[in-house]
């Protein structure tokens, strides 16, 4: 396998002396060598400074929620040599006990408070396909802003209205969210929570203080901070981001969930090891790639 060159090491100074992170697979689609990078930088800065990494699982996405995709989680962790310190041991106290479906009450009584804040969030009934019609920059052009309907599952949506011009600050990098991702929604047309609103409040909720993530997900970050914000949390927008460059296939395209495209299941299933993986983060963490081969090398290096 071939991939192009990363960049220079990330700076590590601003990293909390305490982090505490995630690692937060999808059960949708079979982890590829892209999801392993981001799970060993996160393992080894948080390991190396005596932090506390959760697994959590986002499965908020129930119809694309697959069983075998969930066991290859806990396959692919193992086979990169990575623990966590809270979370499902397995398939089976997953379901029983950390599903995020379980806490979507908790995540519709977040987005009623902040429904009670006047101008924040509105009803949207517009499809997909009526937003890229009505759209020249692929973005939600703000037609149900002042529509005043009722949120009804499976005809429309709850959106979160977004300042004009607003701008955030992501980890020293400025994002111009309402040209980057725009009104973006909050609650879908399936009666679930969005990621964006999931995925806050878990990360307010545990107290997570390091979020590591790749390069593609930094507009992603600058929503999370305005919506953090609109609800008044103190932690998230405090957070340190980490947005680390992608790897890319031998075609230079993005690596996605589907298999054949550097899928860790098929990697295992050739026999072959994850170093590959080690030494692209190893990169980015500035450490000799040629004197890692596991995890542990990576902690070790790290450490040093």
């Amino acid at each position: 396998m071939a991939f192009p060159p990363q960049s220079s090491p990330f700076d590590l100074c601003g990293i909390p002396e305490q982090p505490v992170s995630r690692l937060a697979p999808t059960p949708s689609g079979f982890l590829h060598l892209g999801n392993a990078l981001n799970f060993l930088v996160t393992w080894a800065l948080v390991r190396s400074r005596n932090g506390r990494l959760h697994l959590r699982i986002d499965d908020m996405d129930g119809q694309r929620f697959r069983p075998d995709v969930l066991e290859d989680i806990f396959v692919s962790l193992d086979w990169l040599g990575l623990d966590w310190d809270e979370g499902p041991d397995g398939p089976d106290s997953f379901v029983k006990t950390f599903s995020l479906q379980s806490r979507k009450s908790v995540y519709w009584d977040y987005l009623e408070q902040l429904g009670k804040k006047a101008g924040h969030t509105f009803v949207c009934r517009c499809s997909r396909k009526d937003i890229k019609k009505a759209s020249v920059n692929g973005l939600y052009p703000g037609t149900c802003r002042k529509a005043s309907l009722t949120f009804t599952p499976g005809q429309n949506t709850i959106r979160l209205k977004v300042d004009e011009n607003s701008r955030m600050d992501v980890g020293g990098r400025q994002v111009a969210l309402s040209m980057a991702f725009g009104d973006f929604v909050l609650w879908r047309r399936d009666d679930q929570p969005s990621y964006q609103l999931a995925s806050l409040i878990e990360d307010e909720t545990t107290g997570t203080n390091l979020i590591v993530r790749g390069e593609d997900l930094l507009a992603s970050s600058a929503a999370q901070i305005y919506l953090a914000r609109c609800f008044g949390f103190d932690g998230f927008p405090a957070a340190t981001f980490v947005h680390h460059e992608l790897i890319l296939g031998a075609d230079g395209e993005k690596l996605s969930k589907s298999r054949g495209a550097y899928a860790l299941k098929d990697i295992r299933e050739s026999g072959r090891g994850g170093q590959v993986a080690v030494r692209e983060a190893a990169k980015l963490l500035g450490i000799d790639p040629e004197t890692v081969r596991t995890a542990e090398d990576l902690l070790a290096s790290l450490r040093q």
